[in-house]
């Protein structure tokens, strides 16, 4: 990793910890809330692992917190400004793609803002989000395959596409140029299923 990449492991280690010792909860009970191993919580918690976009996501979602809320300190401010450059590298591709989240809200009601580029042949596969998640993003630049479900959209400069984020679905750059687009995703009633006794997927 990175320096920047382990000052941002570093960062959401911090939080995840923060936040389950907040809750009184042990390691094995926020491995059992998110759906992940104990020793990914414990690699998470110490900022020595790069997880995936989508054992964040189920982490955060067990916390209740939502996704930006890892990767940023609270902001006591209603505004939140976020420069060029600075926001959270949460995945990088083998051809030089970056997925950067740029800006988000705070729960329960969770809106993500993405910045993604995409090298020539780079693909990411996302798994289902929580349900009720819906996606929308815009091609900036380039060829993008969207895949939903068992449905595929290629899409060129210009075009978006709204879909479900609760089905699994993948981003991928068919193209020999860099693909670039903006994704905003909607995750409702973030840790809302988790106030419940015994309930989580």
């Amino acid at each position: 990793m990175d320096e920047s990449t382990t000052t941002l492991a570093t960062a959401i280690g911090t939080r995840v910890r923060q936040e389950r010792q907040h809750r009184h909860w042990t390691l094995d009970q926020l491995a059992e809330a998110a759906g992940v191993s104990r020793r990914m919580v414990v690699n998470v918690e110490q900022g020595a692992a790069n997880p995936s976009v989508g054992t964040l996501l189920r982490i955060s979602d067990a916390l209740g917190i939502g996704l930006p809320a890892l990767v940023e300190p609270p902001q006591p401010r209603p505004v939140k400004v976020t420069r060029h450059g600075d926001g959270a590298v949460l995945w990088a591709g083998d051809s030089g793609g970056r997925g950067v989240l740029v800006a988000g809200t705070a729960p329960p009601d969770v809106v993500e803002l993405w910045d993604w580029t995409l090298g020539p042949g780079d693909r990411h596969a996302s798994e289902a989000h929580a349900p009720g998640t819906k996606e929308l993003l815009q091609v900036q630049q380039g060829t993008l395959t969207v895949e939903v479900a068992d449905r595929s959209e290629t899409l060129d400069a210009g075009d978006a596409l709204a879909f479900p984020g609760d089905v699994a679905h993948a981003y991928a750059n068919p193209g020999a140029q860099p693909a670039r687009f903006c994704l905003t995703v909607f995750e409702p009633g973030v840790g809302s299923a988790h106030h419940q006794e015994g309930s989580h997927d």
